[in-house]
């Protein structure tokens, strides 16, 4: 399937490992050129110069986020590269672990990190979006559906982003700009591996945890959420605006039952 994403130029926050990372490349896999926003310079430079000797455009902007100048200038850079923005991707942040006893001034840090610049950036770009009837994919996350425990930033973070996606799906309509959001679960990524790692356990605890995953028993590849995302952004999902969509292999909303192994599994309507 073509998902007519050539030329398109994407504006993508954290686009240099992990999640961004997947969605990068899989936007340039269709044809698409991308501004990739990012705090540390390092991955950033390689991804540009990794593309750039294949003739494609993968261009790094340098910016911590939480600094709402460096949003600004991220998108008047893309601007001044492109011409143009067609989709953004807000996906930088951190699961930072702001917890209720960190107090008020860690919450707040929390929602700089994940949260603020998401409304930055799309503040900043709104014109240029509007201008080309584009689109705007966010990343959430299940914690603020399920919870986690010691990371209230966070959650209130991704529990912002959703209201945010609506809402802005409503207030864009009329612009022919469509607003969707993604939310992982349980995906396997080099932060979550490292965090395994740091387990006395880490292959039992990964086969735990994959077993309260009910599709396949597995991890979510960042190439199926980056996928998802893509699709999205395409003139393929020309009619979906204002949605939620969770790419966790049913983790977040099937019942727990599902995913116990033992007779409790059997349980359903009673015989009449």
């Amino acid at each position: 399937m073509d998902l007519q994403l050539k030329d398109k130029v994407a504006l993508v926050t954290g686009g240099s490992k992990g999640i961004g990372l997947g969605i990068v490349r899989s936007l340039i896999a269709e044809g698409a050129k991308v501004a990739n926003v990012n705090r540390s310079s390092e991955e950033g430079l390689q991804l540009e110069k990794e593309y750039a000797a294949l003739g494609k455009e993968c261009v790094f902007i340098q910016g911590d986020l939480t600094d709402l100048a460096a949003c600004k200038n991220a998108v008047d850079q893309t601007l001044q590269k492109f011409g143009k923005i067609d989709i953004i991707v807000n996906n930088a942040g951190v699961n930072d672990g702001a917890s209720l006893e960190a107090g008020p001034e860690a919450f707040v840090e929390s929602l700089k990190r994940n949260l603020v610049h998401y409304y930055a950036i799309v503040h900043y770009a709104l014109d240029a979006i509007k201008a080309t009837k584009g689109c705007i994919i966010n990343i959430g996350s299940k914690v603020c559906e399920t919870g986690q425990g010691g990371t209230s930033g966070y959650a209130a973070s991704k529990g912002g982003i959703n209201g945010l996606t609506r809402e802005w799906a409503v207030d864009l309509a009329s612009s022919g700009v469509r607003v969707n959001a993604v939310s992982p679960a349980e995906t396997w990524t080099p932060l979550y591996e490292k965090c395994l790692d740091a387990m006395p356990d880490p292959e039992g605890a990964k086969k735990e945890i994959e077993q309260l995953i009910p599709l396949g028993k597995r991890f979510t590849t960042i190439e199926e959420l980056a996928d998802m995302v893509v699709f999205l952004a395409s003139p393929r999902s020309s009619h979906t605006t204002g949605q939620i969509i969770f790419v966790d292999g049913g983790y977040t909303h099937f019942d727990r039952k599902c995913t116990m192994p033992s007779d409790v599994t059997q349980f359903g309507p009673a015989n009449s």
